[in-house]
């Protein structure tokens, strides 16, 4: 292997791409769908009880995904620990992304009745369960593949994919709301973003066709049997890694959805912001994100991957305490301020995690306990934490919101804490891969 700082991301350029790319539309996907329910979906598909009942129900939906996040990733964990990374990763990606192709096909509340939020939970519970086998299996693609040193830099390209799908969603609706009036975007509008994401998904599974096998698995496949059911070995075997793994994701999920779905619905409802101006003071904060997980990943791989996600759960816990006030400021400097550092500080919780949730676990359960722990901090950081956010804004406004990501960064930390790495590098030997 080359010593340049260059050649290893040259020769494994597909490889990230490959990682990447599936992330990106997770989070393309994800984002469009928290800002159609912060925007549109509650007076689209809810009946009209009232407009905060609405919004409630429409970020319920949002969360039903984090529900089936864990059932999704037993089902590909299973597979991807049984017949490899590419192949699954494929499949996860088609169910995802066609799940949110449909989307844009759905009748409304005014159209077909009660009809129309159930298929609209139906395909966003579809959502869920094809990104439960998504990132862990794209965090592996990265970490199995990455040269001695580079793991956690490589490990940063499907935490990358995040700010990517992000400036494109939120940079797609920008466009819509200049172009588009308010009613017809409400009318048809949003079902571009939805539909335009079969080019991304075309793209993923372009390139994922084209990538081979994961060097740690095929070895630890050669040496034996996969085991026939990867979540009773997890279950029974690494327990502990599985609480501290899901702890410790928690607060990437609460920053991210809490500073993207929560506040735009905040700041353009009860703040009276203008959802054009709104969504640009996003797009430009999440440029500190795309720069929080490159420091993470540069600096994890310097020092040590457990320092850095230390770090930034005791940023998150301080972060916690100035969120509300800062987002309910008055003004946009101190808004993109807030917004830009709460997205810095989820580089730091975030990007780490390709690489550290792998060390958790040996090579033959990886899949499987990397996606269950990843999804598992999903429900209560990103299904539960929007929903909580917008009962106690109704109350108490945006202050009580912050606390959300104090107890978030201090669920984190004591997973990181707790954590036990299972071996000193992602690619240990056979005999160690197959403990």
């Amino acid at each position: 292997m080359t010593d340049s700082p260059r050649g290893p991301l040259r020769t494994h350029a597909r490889i990230l791409t490959a990682s990447l790319s599936g992330t990106a539309v997770e989070f393309y996907d994800f984002y469009i769908y928290a800002t159609a329910a912060a925007l549109v979906f509650g007076p689209l598909f809810f009946p009209a009880e009232s407009a905060q009942a609405q919004k409630l129900f429409a970020f319920m939906s949002f969360g039903l995904a984090f529900v089936a996040r864990p059932v999704g990733a037993i089902a590909f964990g299973h597979f991807g620990d049984r017949i490899g990374r590419k192949s699954t990763l494929v499949a996860s990606l088609m169910l995802m992304g066609g799940s949110t192709l449909l989307i844009a096909f759905l009748p409304t509340y005014a159209m077909v009745g009660g009809l129309a939020p159930l298929l609209l939970c139906v395909l966003r519970f579809g959502q869920g369960f094809g990104l439960g086998g998504e990132w862990g299996g794209a965090s592996l693609l990265a970490v199995e593949n990455a040269p001695p040193g580079w793991e956690n830099r490589f490990g940063s390209a499907p935490p990358l994919g995040a700010p990517v799908g992000f400036l494109a969603a939120n940079g797609l609706f920008l466009l819509l709301g200049a172009c588009l009036s308010e009613a017809d975007f409400a009318a048809w509008g949003w079902r571009i973003p939805f539909l335009a994401s079969a080019l991304l998904v075309g793209l993923g599974l372009w390139v994922r066709l084209r990538i081979a096998e994961t060097p740690a698995f095929r070895a630890a496949l050669a040496h034996e049997p996969p085991p026939p059911v990867p979540l009773g070995r997890v279950l029974r075997d690494h327990p502990l890694a599985l609480l501290a793994g899901s702890a410790g994701a928690i607060a990437a999920f609460a920053i991210f959805y809490l500073s993207t779905a929560f506040a735009l619905s905040y700041g353009t409802t009860t703040l009276g912001y203008p959802r054009e101006r709104f969504l640009a003071v996003q797009l430009a904060a999440n440029l500190f994100l795309a720069l929080g997980i490159v420091v993470a990943g540069i600096t994890a791989d310097r020092i040590s991957v457990r320092r850095v996600l230390i770090a930034g759960a005791v940023l998150t816990i301080v972060l916690g305490l100035v969120f509300g006030s800062g987002l309910s400021s008055g003004s946009l400097g101190a808004v993109f301020l807030t917004l830009a550092g709460a997205l810095f500080v989820m580089g730091m919780v975030y990007g780490p995690l390709g690489a550290w949730l792998p060390t958790l676990f040996p090579v033959p359960v990886r899949y499987t306990g990397v996606s269950i722990a990843f999804s598992a901090g999903g429900i209560v950081g990103g299904g539960l934490a929007p929903i909580a956010a917008q009962v106690l804004s109704v109350q108490g406004g945006a202050g009580p919101v912050g606390l959300l990501l104090s107890a978030a960064g201090v669920m984190t930390l004591a997973g990181v804490l707790l954590a036990r790495p299972f071996a000193t590098r992602i690619r240990p030997s056979v005999s160690a891969a197959t403990g």
